[in-house]
């Protein structure tokens, strides 16, 4: 079945302009929801959506769009700085995985209630910018662990992107382009509907099924750490 899927759209990448486009945005998905290095995000958003309280459905798609942007630029960054220096694109490398790793343990730990962070106080809440900046400053540190997974994926993409540049860079970036929107848009639609289950079960800040969803997800981001460490051993 995924063999399928995986054919489908490399084969997709080569037919006409639009046929191509809708390729490079299902690649965009895919390496989301294929990936367990990409899909420890989920839970990584959803947590911490939920640990802001109330807030609006239109706040909720913000906080979610920031953190898929930093995931992007980090990537797009990790990738030039790699390519330039002669190293697999992507490639961080051990230390850069091991960063992530414990990026995702104090998240986690932070998610269960078990240590704080500098945005829980009354300083940050009381502003209308509560959880931006965390959210673009989380998904900048989690892009950096992403350079190999993404790329893995990007690849036959980048084999299109490559071959067009010289002659069309303009479809050569709306390629890029439809590949970020794809893999961007798995994240954002989980944070986002995440609103949608919060008001359904009425959730506060002081309320069971925040804490429950969020301790959850906190165990979920550290096994994404621990799962960074694994797979570099």
């Amino acid at each position: 079945m995924i063999d399928s899927i995986f054919n489908f759209l490399s084969s997709a990448l080569t037919d006409n302009p639009y046929t191509a486009v809708f390729a490079s945005f299902g690649w965009g998905i895919v390496s989301v929801l294929l990936s367990p290095c990409h899909l420890s995000g989920i839970p990584l958003v959803i947590g911490f959506i939920s640990s802001q309280g109330e807030i609006t459905l239109k706040r909720t798609f913000k906080i979610s769009l920031v953190f898929g942007a930093g995931i992007l630029i980090t990537i797009a960054l990790i990738g030039l700085i790699t390519a330039i220096i002669g190293r697999l694109m992507g490639d961080v490398g051990v230390i850069g995985n091991y960063i992530v790793a414990i990026v995702f343990f104090v998240i986690g730990l932070y998610l269960m209630d078990i240590i704080k962070l500098p945005w829980d106080g009354a300083g940050v809440k009381t502003t209308k910018q509560k959880g931006v900046l965390a959210a673009l400053i989380l998904g900048l540190l989690f892009g950096i662990g992403l350079g190999p997974c993404t790329f893995a994926y990007m690849a036959p993409v980048l084999g299109v992107v490559f071959q067009v540049a010289k002659t069309n860079i303009i479809y050569s970036i709306i390629l890029l382009l439809a590949f970020g929107i794809g893999h961007i848009l798995v994240i954002v639609t989980a944070g986002t509907l995440s609103k949608k289950v919060q008001q359904y079960l009425n959730w506060t800040e002081k309320s069971k099924a925040t804490t429950y969803i969020k301790r959850i997800c906190g165990a979920l981001v550290i096994l994404g750490g621990f799962y960074m460490i694994y797979n570099n051993m």
